[in-house]
């Protein structure tokens, strides 16, 4: 039986996009989060409705430990025949975190560990123990582009420096603000799908990577850490109409979460790998994504650091420049 794996898969659209695999593809499902009770709840209302096994993950996309210890119990359940087959890792899960700076467990600025560098180093455990036409997805978001009014409105990005996004406020420097540090997670998401996709062609991989932006969706939560007014204006009919006549992609949870799950089990995109689709005003349309993302160089650069600082090993991967020399 096709699974998916979705980190997130038990709130906001990651759970819509869970319901959708296994109401209309009937795929098995592994729910990967922090919360064990919610996903246990969103789990039992999935295997009720649509008859599926559903699985639940531990996982804290913030740890590195966390990551390594979710794909190690994930390729034992391939061994053991838990899971028949991951046929797509959904890396989803993220938020904005404004207040205070805060570093996880690893030392990392938590909007960088949590959005990015997890997500990172899962699909860099987990890739080789894909089905051959299995789809890995990041989720994006158009604030990664500041030539769009998304990107304008969150906070441009800043240069695509893990080192930089990862100790940003440390030793006296001056923290990168809460806009910036999360559209700048969301535009290294993109650089590392699309790297992710030239490094698994040349190592003969089959499996695609696609990045996906969901569009504005305010009703997920995802300004929870702003104040109650702001969350309030943000719901409300007249911004949304704002929103749209300003230019803003707008998304919703039920289609952001089916148009999702389209991408990693619908056959018509199979053949979007290195792509950039987007859930804008009721549509699921492929289209460009910033000039920056498309960067060969930074990408490169980036994934380098990336590897260091989830401190990645030669035997965990087969995507590493030295890896992929010697293959």
């Amino acid at each position: 039986m096709p699974t998916a794996l979705i980190t997130g898969g038990h709130s906001g659209i990651g759970y819509s996009c869970a319901r959708h695999i296994a109401s209309h593809y009937k795929w098995d499902l592994v729910l990967a989060g922090r919360s064990p009770e919610k996903m246990e709840q969103a789990a039992e209302n999935l295997r009720r409705e649509a008859g599926v096994k559903v699985i639940t993950l531990a996982l804290d996309t913030s740890s590195l430990a966390s990551v390594r210890a979710a794909a190690a119990q994930c390729t034992s359940m391939l061994d053991t025949g838990e899971v028949v087959s991951l046929d797509a890792l959904l890396c989803n899960a993220g938020g904005r975190f404004d207040g205070p700076l805060k570093y996880s467990e690893d030392g990392y600025e938590v909007t960088f560990a949590g959005n990015c560098l997890g997500h990172f180093l899962l699909a860099c455990l987990l890739e080789a123990h894909m089905a051959p036409a299995g789809r890995i997805i990041f989720t994006a978001s158009g604030t990664h582009n500041p030539d769009t009014i998304d990107g304008k409105m969150v906070g441009a990005v800043v240069e695509p420096d893990a080192l930089l996004l990862a100790n940003t406020g440390k030793n006296g420097s001056k923290p990168i603000s809460a806009g910036k540090r999360y559209s700048t997670s969301k535009l290294c998401n993109i650089l590392n799908a699309y790297e992710l996709h030239r490094r698994l062609r040349r190592s003969g991989s089959s499996v695609a990577v696609i990045a996906f932006d969901p569009g504005s969706t305010p009703e997920t939560g995802f300004l929870r850490a702003m104040p109650g007014p702001v969350q309030w204006l943000a719901k409300t009919g007249f911004m949304t109409w704002l929103s749209r006549r300003l230019g803003v992609t707008m998304g919703s949870v039920g289609f952001s979460g089916a148009s999702l799950a389209r991408l990693a089990a619908d056959p018509a995109f199979g053949g979007s790998s290195g792509k950039y689709l987007q859930s804008n005003d009721g549509r699921l349309i492929e289209t460009r994504s910033s000039t920056l993302s498309y960067d060969e160089d930074k990408a490169t650069r980036l994934w380098a650091q990336m590897e260091a600082l989830a401190r990645l090993q030669p035997e965990e991967t087969r995507l590493s420049a030295s890896q992929l020399t010697r293959g």
